[in-house]
């Protein structure tokens, strides 16, 4: 049974994605502190889990014959939200490791 070329971007696609995922996953749970561990999962996951939706976009056009719309979506969205989250995230951990530091130095 011949493979074709868009099952070949699938797979090869699937794993590049899954590949990310466990070096996000990987990252999160062996990196020191909080900063470089939210390092590891903003990158590397949201690399992967697009690849993987991408891989499901391809999938589904080839096999529907035509251009699936909620896939696009949610890749823009994942794109969109997880470097902003990220963002929140490290400002709030620097207002607090802040707040902490002004206290200790009034005591």
């Amino acid at each position: 049974m011949p493979v074709s070329p868009a099952d070949l971007l699938v797979s090869l696609l699937l794993l590049v994605g899954s590949g990310f995922a466990l070096v996000g996953s990987i990252g999160l749970a062996r990196l020191p502190d909080f900063m470089t561990r939210l390092h590891g999962p903003t990158k590397a996951t949201t690399l992967g889990v697009g690849a993987i939706v991408i891989a499901d976009m391809v999938h589904t056009s080839v096999t529907t014959g035509r251009l699936s719309l909620q896939e696009l979506a949610i890749s823009l969205f994942l794109f969109i939200t997880a470097p902003v989250s990220a963002h929140v995230l490290a400002k709030a951990a620097l207002a607090s490791q802040a707040r902490r530091a002004a206290g200790r130095s009034s005591d």
